[in-house]
């Protein structure tokens, strides 16, 4: 049955709109004005207030004076909006310490999402003090990361000093890479820039560093394999030559 009202949102209404038999509904008074403020609002905006600021400094000798002004409000709102922006992304920034006690909030329960680098340690070895240096740089300049250090004895009783530094790499509660020892850890002559590349390969950091620091030292060493085996094996060859 056809509703008496034409403007009604029924679903017999919709289909003799449909066919043309019943004209569009009306727009209620209410929303044309609403409409109409909008498109006000939107005309009144100025064309800078949808720029980014390198847009706005290509821009420049297209506003006037007053609108220059406007401009420099505007810059400084928009460098405020940026500077939250990115202090709410950089939630750490240094090397904390705790305690055993805090392990499991600070390390194993902490943030989703976030990658955990903690280092356990003694302060009574060269290696860790070392370890504990770079860490807080890293700290620094990965602030995205949570970087923490704990004195082993609080963490784990007994914890043999051949085991140390370690490095244990967490993501949302998860083991995802450790260092255990001087060697996996990167040598008692560790550089920042090794220890950088070792947590970024495992993904705790994003790196800028576009090769492996140890490229080098390793390429020697495959070389300096390499031509023992060479000579090992022409060694070999000559003396069988003299026993035949």
């Amino acid at each position: 049955m056809q509703s008496s009202d034409p403007n009604e949102d029924t679903e017999w209404n919709d289909i003799l709109r449909d066919f043309g038999i019943l004209p569009p509904k009306e727009e209620s008074k209410d929303e044309i004005e609403e409409m109409v403020l909008c498109l006000q609002k939107e005309a009144m905006v100025k064309p800078f207030e949808k720029m980014t600021l390198a847009q706005l400094k290509e821009a420049e000798d297209e506003f006037d004076e007053e609108d220059m002004q406007a401009i420099e409000t505007y810059r400084y709102k928009k460098r405020l909006q940026e500077w939250k922006a990115l202090k709410k992304k950089q939630k750490f920034g240094e090397l904390r310490e705790i305690s055993g006690n805090q392990y499991v909030n600070e390390v194993t329960n902490a943030e989703k999402d976030v990658w955990v680098i903690i280092h356990l340690y003694r302060s009574s070895i060269p290696m860790c003090l070392l370890v504990n240096q770079h860490l807080s740089l890293l700290a620094r300049k990965f602030p995205e990361a949570k970087f923490v250090k704990a004195i082993v004895n609080s963490c784990i009783q007994h914890y043999h000093d051949n085991c140390l530094p370690t490095i244990f790499v967490y993501k949302n509660g998860q083991i995802e890479a450790k260092f255990i020892g001087i060697i996996e850890c990167g040598g008692i002559n560790l550089k920042l820039e090794e220890l950088e590349w070792k947590l970024a390969e495992v993904g705790a950091i994003q790196t800028d560093l576009e090769e492996n620091p140890q490229k080098d030292i390793v390429d020697m060493m495959v070389s300096s394999i390499r031509n023992t085996s060479i000579h090992d094996d022409s060694d070999s060859s000559n003396s069988d030559n003299d026993t035949k």
